[in-house]
Formats: C-alpha cells, structure tokens, sequence
C-alpha cells in the first residue's frame, strides 16, 4: 500500500489539482473541428516528441512484470520490435501522412476507398483504440496505493484519465503529455539512482539473478519473442502516430519527431528494463510481478521520492489512457456518428466526440474487467486489428497495390473475422478441443494470411482501384 506520508500525498495532489486547472480554463471555449481533432495542426517539433514518447509507452507494469520474470528480454520483446514499426513509419509514412492534411485514419480509407472500407476501418481503430489495456493498468495502481478493490479503482481510472481533456481536445492531450514525459523521466532516473547507491550495480544484479535473465530470449521459446515482431507491425497502423502526423506543423516536424522519439524510447527502456532486472533481485519471492515497480519503489524509496515515483508510473499510464481514449472518441464522434449522418458541415464534429469520450471510456472500463491481462489485451487487440488495417492503409498512402472497394472492405472484414475467431477458440475452447491456438498458429499470422491472400486475388485478376484523392466533395478530402 502507498505511503501515507503527508510530502507524498502532496505531490499527487498538486498533480490532480494540475489537470482540474487544464479543465477549468477550457471550458465554455469555442473550438473549431480542426482546433478539437489535430491542435489546428500546429504542434511543433519538441511537443511533438514529448506527445508521442509519452503516449506510446503507458504500459509501465506490465514493463514491470515482463523484465522480472524475463529479464533484459523484455527490451527485445517490448523495445526493439517497436522502435524497427516507429523507423519504418517515419520512413514510409510520416511525412505523406502530414502532407495529406486529413484527420484519422479512415479519412485516408475514405479518400481511396469508399464509404464502406472507411466505416469499418471506423470500427477497427476504435478497436485498437479503446484504452483497456492503460486502464486496467492505471486501476492496478490505485488498488495498490490506496488498497481498494480493483473494479472501482478500474472505474476512476477510466474517468481520471479522461475529464482534463474533454474541453480542449488534443491541444489537452499534447499540453499535458509535455508535463507526464518530465515526470515519467524524472521519477525513473530517481528510482534507479537510489537503487544503485543502496545495492551497487552491475555485479549485484548478475549476483543476484538468474541467468537466463540475462539472455536474449528470458527462457522463452525464440516462437513467443517473433511473433511480437509481427504484432509490432501494429505501429504502421497505429492512431496515434497518425493523429500527430496529421497534427504536426509540418511534414518534416513529422518524420523528425518520430526518429527523435525512437532515441527517447531506448533511453526510457533501459531505465525501466533496469528496474526491473532490480525489482527480481531486490524481491525474488514476489507473488504477484505487476506490482514490482510498486512493491520495489515501497521498500527502497524514501518519503517525497516515493510519491514521485508513483507519481511517474501515473502519469506514464495517463498520458497513454488520455491519448487513446481521444483518438477512440473522435473515432466514433467524426468516423462513424458524423460520416453516418452525412453531415456536410463540420461543427457538430467536436460535440460528437466529446460524447465519444464517454463511450469510449465505458467501453475501456468494460474490456479491462473482462480481460485482467495487459500483456494479453496487448497481444489480443494487436493481433485482431493489424491484419485488417495493415494493407488497406499502406497502399493507400503509398499508392501501390490498391485493390477496389469492394475487396478491400471483404479483406479487411475477413482478416478481422478469422483472427478474432483465433483468439476466441483459444480463450473458449469448444467441447473436445485439445487448446491452443488452431493449428498452432498465431491469430495475426492468419489475419495477414487471409488478407494478403485477398489482396493477392485482387492483384492477379486485375482488380485495382484507382484514387479518389482530389475528387470535391469526396468524404475525408478534408483540406488542411
């Protein structure tokens, strides 16, 4: 349980009283669809990083728990697939994502496919969208800080992460994303200073671990590690890193500003893959690994520098349930509730989403309790989405191998369809079915099958679209 000491409570509360004032002077402000959605696309290179860098990495206990039951496998599991997506965006993608000048990824669906494909990429990136996996995480944390039942502090979580920017939109998001990156920083580099003062360093760890800690692989079988680099692929795919493309004050604020995020990962990851080798030393009989940034932090850290840490683990975990949970809201705001409509004006749009918020945190709330795994709602979500999303988008923006309307909303539907009945059949497995996966293979493995092979159709028998890019009046042809 946390600390109850007065220096520790104070800075979370200074915090909280921080993000009731980023609500406050927001309200009754006018915003425009542009200024609500993507900052009035004027974010700039070092807001940039810090939005980004802050977003991507609110996974922070289950971090915690994979470095120490794994060790520096984690960096290859949670740090390396991830930063080789982040490059190939970058490369790909960032500045023709900027140069488009839309607002989400099924604009860009929209713009080269059509209604249909634009209305279940909708869908699918409220999918992936939807924060559950931060939600759970931030719940965890407030169970073990305030030693309260998980459902309600899941509940808090959800309405915590949310209420600050519900006036101002992403310019909320990006203000106070600069604010979670100093501190998540600030309290591991504390954390792992104290560490090494009071244990020594490396000759302690290597002392006290095992060793397959300090393997490549953790003990697990080469399988388990490569199909995180296939999930990774979700990165290309990734709203977030599309929504600050598309919020970036110009193209090469974009691509710059994902490069110079990958270096800010590394740093990032070796503080917290250090910490967590730390936590397996320092406490080898844990019950639970979640915990082990919090039980570490509790037994090593003295009062002020305890709350900071926690401080930092919230914020982590905010800055990504924030960011996620706007990108799900205006999914459904402009991508389904105002694109159904047929709206051709665009004041409804901030109206919409903010009703999103709500729903999106609902849905959060819901699929974190019916699903108490963060690894494994990483692993589910990524493995559904990616497939469907994967092809239909780079082509699209790359402007090769597009295949009609049509074939891609079946391709998109289909990889969705068998890659969640994959993970169905594992989780509820039918009468007399032996476990696992079907034939041993990964869900995402066969949603990139499926789709690659309908897209392989489509390429064989001459069925390829041509771009609606420009046509006036065309849904998503939004100008910047």
């Amino acid at each position: 349980m946390f600390s109850s000491s007065p220096l520790d409570w104070g800075l979370i509360l200074v915090y909280l009283a921080f993000l009731c004032a980023v609500w406050l002077q927001r309200i009754g402000a006018p915003s425009s669809a542009l200024d609500y959605l993507v900052a009035g696309r004027k974010v700039t290179l070092p807001a940039f990083v810090a939005t980004l860098v802050a977003t991507w990495y609110g996974g922070i206990l289950g971090v915690g728990e994979y470095s120490w039951r794994f060790g520096i496998s984690n960096w290859l599991v949670f740090g390396v697939p991830y930063y080789i997506g982040a490059l190939l965006f970058a490369w790909a993608f960032a500045r023709r994502a900027r140069e488009a000048a839309l607002f989400t990824i099924p604009d860009l669906l929209d713009r080269h496919y059509g209604r249909g494909p634009a209305l279940f990429g909708a869908f699918t990136v409220f999918v992936t969208s939807t924060p559950a996996a931060y939600v759970l995480m931030l719940g965890t944390l407030f169970a073990a800080m305030f030693g309260l039942p998980l459902v309600p502090c899941v509940i808090a979580a959800a309405v915590l992460s949310l209420f600050y920017i519900y006036n101002g939109g992403l310019r909320d998001v990006v203000f106070t994303d600069q604010i979670q990156f100093v501190l998540m920083y600030l309290g591991f580099i504390v954390m792992l200073l104290a560490l090494v003062l009071r244990h020594g360093g490396l000759g302690f760890l290597e002392r006290s671990l095992p060793a397959t800690h300090f393997t490549w692989h953790g003990g697990n079988p080469p399988a388990a590690i490569l199909v995180w680099y296939f999930i990774a692929l979700s990165t290309l795919v990734d709203p977030g890193f599309w929504q600050r493309a598309y919020a970036a004050r110009d193209p090469k604020v974009a691509r710059n500003g994902v490069l110079l995020s990958v270096l800010c990962w590394i740093v990032f990851d070796f503080l917290t893959t250090a910490t967590g080798l730390y936590a397996r030393a320092v406490l080898p009989q844990l019950v639970d690994p979640v915990y082990a940034f919090p039980e570490l932090a509790r037994v090593t850290l003295p009062p002020l520098a305890l709350g900071l840490f926690y401080l930092a683990m919230i914020a982590t975990v905010m800055s990504t349930v924030d960011s996620y949970g706007f990108i799900a809201a205006e999914t459904l705001g402009r991508d389904l509730f105002w694109r159904l409509r047929g709206e051709s004006g665009e004041e409804n749009i901030p109206r919409y989403t903010r009703a999103g918020l709500w729903l999106s945190a609902l849905t959060a709330t819901v699929l974190a309790l019916a699903n108490p795994s963060v690894v494994g709602l990483w692993h589910d979500l990524g493995s559904i989405t990616t497939p469907a999303l994967l092809l239909p988008v780079a082509t699209a923006l790359l402007g090769r191998g597009r295949v009609g309307p049509r074939l891609t909303t079946a391709a998109m539907v289909a990889a969705f369809v068998v890659s969640s009945a994959w993970v169905l059949v594992r989780a509820f497995p039918p009468p007399g079915w032996p476990g696992g996966y079907p034939f041993a293979i990964e869900p995402i493995y066969a949603g990139l099958t499926v789709s690659l092979a309908m897209y392989a159709a489509g390429w064989t028998t001459g069925r390829i679209a041509g771009s609606r890019a420009g046509r006036p009046g065309t849904e998503g042809d939004i100008p910047s």
